[in-house]
This record gives C-alpha cells, sequence and structure tokens, in this order.
C-alpha cells in the first residue's frame, strides 16, 4: 500500500545552489539593500571580533549570529544542527543505527543499562539490566551523560568496542568485546490482546517502518481474535509526514482526505488522500492521545476524528501544526526549517501559539473551561459532530490520567533532594530481585517483604524516607517498582501491560469498546457517558 507521496516531509534533503556571475555595474533597490546590510553584519561582527573585551573565535561569533536569527523568527521548531545533532534526527525518523542494541540511561555516577534488546550484540554478548559501565574502549565512563555514551557505543556496523562493565554480586568488573550491528528502532515496542477481543497496539514512533509494523500488528492481533482495537498515541512525538499519512490510510476509505499541507511554496502546497480502501472495516477503534502526542500523531488523530473512524479519548495533544525541511549546510552542517502549516480534512490547524508553555504536565492535561475552548474555532465532522481547531487535538471523549494523591506527592517531592539516586536504588532492587528469583511469573506481586527490603535499602544507601511517609505511598512505590521489575524481566510490552491494567484511560477504551460493534456504536457508547469525564481517584502518573 502506497500513499500518494508527499512533495514535503518532516525530513527532505534540499539542495540549493546559488550561482553568480559576477557583480552588475548597476544593482537593483533590493540588491543594495541585501549588500548594505551584509556589509553592516560584517562590520559589527569584525568590530565585535577585535574590540569586545572577551576574545572570541569569529567561528563562534558566527554560529551565534544564526542561533539570534532563528531565535528571532520566534519558530521553536526551526534550528541549526551541527552533524552530530543531524545524526540524532536521521536516526529517529530512519529508524536504524549501528551500536549495541542496549537501552542505557543515567543512574548515579555511571551509565547503567536498563535492559538489553532481544537478539542484538549486547543481548549475545551477555549484558544484563542493571549493569553499569564504567569503561568504554579504556575511558572511565564516570560523569559521562547519556549522549555521551550514545557516541561512544554507537560506530561503524562491524567495529568492536571493548567494555568494562560493574554487576552488583561480582568483585572485579568484567570486560565485554561487542561487534556493532545495524539495530533498527521499533515503532511498535508492545501489541497483545489486552482483552479476548481487543487488540493494543502502542505506536510511539513514526519513523520509516511505522505503518508496516502497525499493519503487521493490527493484522497478528485480528488473527489471535481481536475484534476492536486501541491504538495508544500517548508517548509519540511525531516523525515523518508521510508515514503518519499512511497510517492514517490503514483505517479510511479510499480518496479519502487525509491531511493538506500549505506553504509559502507553491510546489509544498499539498493534499494527501487515501489511496487504498479501509484494511480493517468497521472495526471499532479507540486512539488514546494525550501532551505527548504531537505532530504526526496529531495528523492521524485529526483524520480519523475527522472522518468519524474513531473515537479519540484522552486528553489534550501538544498541538504541533507545522511541517519542517531539512537543508544542508556547508561542513556537514543543517538547516531544520519551518516551511508549511498542516491542516486536518475538514480544515483545522491544531497549531498552538508559539508563545504557549512549551512543556506539559503528565497528568490532568487539556482540561479547558467552557470559556476557553469557546474560542476555539468549530468545525463539523464527516457525520455532523463538532470539533475545534486551535491548541492541539480536543478528544472525543476527555479522560485525565491518573494522579497522585497528596502523600505520593510528598513522598516524590522529598526523593527530589537525592536526583536519580532514588531510581538508582530502584533498578538495582529490581536487578537482584529477578536474579532471586529465577521463576518469577510476569503476574508478580509487589509484596509488603519486597516493600520492606526496598526500603531498607534506601535508608543504607542513605536515602532518607520517612517510614510513615513511605508506607501511605505505597501503590506509587508499588507501579514504579513493579515497571522495573518487569521490564528488565522480560522487557517494555510487559511493562506496558502492568501499566495498563491500574490506567483510568486504557479501561474506559476496553470498557466502551465491549459495547460497540461498529464505529457508529462506539461514538454512541461515548456519548452516554459525561461529556468531560476525568479520573478522580489517586493513582501513579502513567510513563
Amino acid at each position: 500500500m502506497k500513499v500518494r507521496r508527499a512533495i514535503l516531509t518532516p525530513v527532505v534533503v534540499a539542495v540549493v545552489a546559488l550561482a553568480s556571475g559576477g557583480w552588475l555595474l548597476q544593482r537593483s533597490a533590493g540588491e543594495r539593500n541585501v549588500y548594505a546590510n551584509a556589509r553592516l553584519f560584517e562590520d559589527v561582527l569584525r568590530r565585535v571580533n577585535t574590540s569586545f573585551v572577551d576574545p572570541k573565535d569569529t567561528g563562534d561569533l558566527y554560529r551565534m549570529a544564526i542561533d539570534g536569527m532563528l531565535e528571532e523568527l520566534g519558530d521553536p521548531h526551526s534550528a541549526y544542527l551541527p552533524a552530530e545533532e543531524y545524526e540524532k534526527l536521521r536516526v529517529q525518523t530512519e529508524g536504524e543505527y549501528a551500536g549495541l542494541g542496549v537501552q542505557i540511561i543515567k543512574r548515579g555516577d555511571f551509565i547503567t543499562v536498563i535492559a538489553p534488546l532481544p537478539g542484538t550484540p549486547g543481548d549475545r554478548a551477555g549484558l544484563k539490566a542493571g549493569d553499569a559501565i564504567a569503561e568504554v574502549d579504556g575511558v572511565p565512563t564516570k560523569n559521562w551523560t547519556e549522549d555521551d555514551a550514545v557516541s561512544r557505543l554507537r560506530g561503524p556496523s562491524g567495529s568492536r568496542v571493548v567494555l568494562k562493565v560493574l554487576r552488583a554480586g561480582v568483585d572485579q568488573p568484567i570486560k565485554f568485546e561487542v561487534v556493532r550491528e545495524e539495530i533498527r528502532i521499533k515503532s511498535v515496542p508492545a501489541a497483545y490482546l489486552i482483552a479476548p477481543d481487543v487488540g493494543y497496539v502502542d505506536l510511539v514512533l513514526f519513523n520509516a517502518t511505522a505503518t508496516n509494523e502497525l499493519r503487521a500488528a493490527v493484522t497478528r492481533l485480528r488473527q489471535q481474535g481481536a475484534k476492536r482495537l486501541i491504538l495508544d498515541l500517548r508517548q509519540n512525538p511525531g516523525g515523518l509526514l508521510e508515514e503518519g499519512s499512511q497510517v492514517a490510510d490503514l483505517f479510511l476509505p479510499k480518496q479519502a482526505l487525509i491531511v493538506e499541507t500549505r506553504s509559502r511554496v507553491p510546489g509544498q502546497n499539498q493534499k494527501l488522500f487515501a489511496t487504498t480502501d479501509d484494511q480493517f472495516p468497521n472495526m471499532p477503534i479507540t486512539v488514546l492521545v494525550g501532551p505527548g502526542s504531537a505532530s504526526a500523531s496529531e495528523i492521524v488523530a485529526g483524520a480519523l476524528q475527522d472522518h468519524d473512524r474513531a473515537l479519540v479519548l484522552g486528553s489534550t495533544t501538544y498541538g504541533k501544526g507545522s511541517v519542517q525541511t531539512v537543508f544542508p549546510l556547508g561542513g556537514n552542517n543543517w538547516l531544520k526549517l519551518t516551511t508549511a502549516r498542516w491542516y486536518t480534512p475538514v480544515g483545522r490547524s491544531i497549531q498552538k501559539a508559539y508563545e504557549a508553555d512549551e512543556t506539559h504536565p503528565l497528568a490532568d492535561n487539556g482540561a479547558e473551561g467552557d470559556t476557553a475552548q469557546a474560542r476555539r474555532p468549530a468545525f463539523k465532522t464527516d457525520g455532523g459532530r463538532t470539533v475545534f481547531g486551535g491548541g492541539g487535538i480536543i478528544p472525543d471523549l476527555e479522560v485525565g490520567a491518573d494522579t497522585l494523591t497528596a502523600q505520593e506527592r510528598a513522598l516524590r517531592q522529598g526523593l527530589a533532594q537525592y536526583g536519580s539516586e532514588y531510581a538508582a536504588q530502584r533498578l538495582k532492587f529490581s536487578v537482584e530481585f529477578i536474579r532471586g528469583n529465577p521463576q518469577l511469573k510476569d503476574n508478580f506481586e509487589v509484596t509488603d517483604a519486597m516493600l520492606a527490603q526496598f526500603y531498607a535499602r534506601l535508608q543504607q544507601a542513605g536515602v532518607k524516607v520517612d517510614r510513615d511517609l513511605f508506607r501511605n505511598a505505597r501503590r506509587w512505590v508499588e507501579y514504579d517498582l513493579g515497571y522495573d521489575i518487569a521490564y528488565s524481566k522480560w522487557g517494555q510490552e510487559a511493562a506496558r501491560k502492568r501499566t495498563n491494567e491500574v490506567d483510568p484511560q486504557v479501561r474506559t477504551a476496553i470498557r466502551l469498546l465491549h459495547e460497540a460493534d461498529s464505529p457508529r456504536a462506539l461514538f454512541t457508547a461515548a456519548e452516554h457517558l459525561a461529556p468531560r469525564t476525568a479520573a478522580k481517584a489517586g493513582g501513579p502518573e502513567p510513563r
């Protein structure tokens, strides 16, 4: 299946050649202004370079000028990308890199392995969850950042890297020699039957393989008995525009409009339509969204909402309605520049104001007062339902994420003074618990004995926690401890299963889907609930 190929995607390499036949004797007024401004800039730069009280490198001054110009555009999505920043963007969008295949995190002084990806070089070499990487190719790693570690652990496919690892229960550092291989980042890390007839798919990134991975996951779940689907986009920051279009195409009829882009550049004004019939016709679908859903995630949610194909549930999305193009510059540098805005099928722009707060809380986000929502432009879906433009996609049914109780918030605030040490001790405890319980089942419970042992570990490590507060906030501790154990033992899908069991948005989606045998019936079921549902009971924040 192919969607009509987009002229503009979030990553487009455009080469612009500037040809000059020499200066004309008589320039137009515009040319004179350009020349005068260029001379003015060079005069200022030369004066700063020679006379500023502190010496400045000329290259740094040019970089400051570039950054300042882009900042003055007032667009947080336009940026100058040196080679290393562009490589991060390339890995995110293409989904492939050469490395070891281990997920890492900063814990205390060292970079620590969360889990090796199954079948990767790191997994085959014997790296395990909880291993602290002490050296990379003879270079001590103490106080490295995660970016430092990524730059050293990645490299050409076939190249060798030597690690020294600190492991609990082993007196001396363990040496590993690992040969790097091509690693593919999964867009779908979790897909399983969350109920006998309901499939759940977590789509976390729109990279080059997103559509194929999603199609395969839903097809497999259908074969296992799924008649209804939950598509989770809550932690999906976006990616390739074309992949977003193709994902929406999976669920829409042929020739349905998916997205429109509008630009100053005529060649970048386009409409993308579905090119195949609905791959899963009449299948009731609930799309979960939240403040972490952005860009291509909002394209999918907006298209399925406008065409009344899926019920959008959760909290208001991020609000990124623009498209960026990446241009090559000299010296292996790049420019990421906003060149277009996109609109949903009914003509909505969901771009929030740039001066709006760029950060979003994980819980209770998106609930607006009636006055604020009334200021948004209103549109009608294919079926006549009212939807709104403005900052982000407003769900058809707003269901808040579970929030922390007063005791849980107090415990978290008290632990903040210890930085990452609490999380480091939690991971160490989880790894040791796994090794001491080789027959552990994925439905394990976090017992009172486990919590007592974990509390004692925190005290020994100097993480001072009031015992009564720890006891009263045990649900939050159980949640995180259970997540770490499941992730380290079985991987991301198992950890996601545990969080979904207590997630009010997921539970609401399952309840509604069980009442519906068609998309239309799903909307009817949602109408029977309060129009602005929010979770009231306290609980852990979503991961």
